[in-house]
């Protein structure tokens, strides 16, 4: 009997310490439940080294890859869930936490828009040998812009959302710490479980502050890229204008632009049918 009553409580300490609320984007809904927890999901998570850090990605479904990059600071990439939910049912799709971000180190050198790309690189060469297509939201959609600009013959299409031409002095990137870890507890409570460092995530917010504060994206980088880009933004964005992602969009080579409508910064997940109705076309042509 007292073997039982051992084993009952190790069954239940055990279940205890798996458990844990569904993981959810910032300033999500409580009572929206993702049904995989992208981000933390150990039976699809790989790392790779990166140079000086770890990077964390999963992968989900089969066929052409393309690879998913989230937005930055308050990005994660369960924001993603919906995008991912929907291309895996015919892709491969490759999710990865950008460093700094969810399960991936910040690494030691400072952060920059190049590192980020080697980072991505990185990812790839371990996954796949073929041509990906790349999707990205905010900070992943700057990301994707470098890298496409590095990397040219690794890039099949690509999706960018929410990213426009960016030069010092256009935004303003300093952040009160203290008030962003207030505007939503309890999405910080889980992304800091997540970190492998913690401790250092305002150390986090003031590299990426530091690198957009300097960063020019415009025709030397966009001109650059030889895929075919669809270029995504929500018509009431609040920090890249029509007009400024117009202006990018125009830089590109071999560009599309999609305005979606009765939407924000996010705009995949504000107005997602919009968003989806626009990216299916582009993905699918030859």
């Amino acid at each position: 009997m007292k073997k039982v009553i051992v084993f009952l409580v190790n069954v239940v300490f055990c279940c205890g310490a798996f458990a844990q609320k569904p993981l959810r984007h910032f300033m999500q809904p409580p009572n929206v439940i993702n049904t995989i927890p992208y981000g933390n999901n150990p039976q699809a998570g790989h790392y790779v080294q990166s140079k000086d850090a770890k990077i964390y990605y999963e992968v989900y479904g089969k066929g052409q890859p393309i690879i998913i990059l989230h937005g930055g600071l308050f990005g994660s990439t369960v924001e993603m869930a919906k995008i991912i939910d929907s291309l895996s049912v015919d892709f491969q799709v490759i999710a990865v936490s950008t460093r700094g971000h969810g399960k991936s180190e910040i690494g030691t050198e400072p952060l920059t828009l190049e590192q980020r790309a080697n980072d991505v690189l990185a990812v790839i060469q371990k996954v796949t040998s073929e041509k990906v297509m790349i999707l990205g939201f905010s900070d992943g959609g700057f990301t994707a812009y470098k890298f496409g600009s590095m990397y040219p013959d690794k890039v099949k299409k690509m999706i960018v959302i929410g990213a426009g031409i960016l030069y010092p002095g256009l935004r303003d990137f300093s952040f009160n710490f203290n008030q962003a870890m207030e505007m939503d507890a309890e999405f910080w409570a889980q992304q800091r479980d997540l970190m492998p460092e913690p401790n250092r995530l305002k150390e986090v917010f003031q590299q990426i502050a530091a690198c957009y504060s300097q960063l020019t994206v415009g025709a030397e980088l966009l001109g650059a890229i030889q895929c075919p880009v669809l270029v995504m933004a929500g018509d009431r964005d609040e920090g890249n204008s029509v007009q400024n992602v117009l202006n990018a969009t125009l830089l590109i080579p071999n560009h599309q632009l999609a305005i979606i409508p009765n939407a924000g910064h996010p705009a995949f997940i504000i107005n997602f049918n919009a968003s989806w109705a626009s990216i299916v076309p582009f993905i699918k042509e030859n």
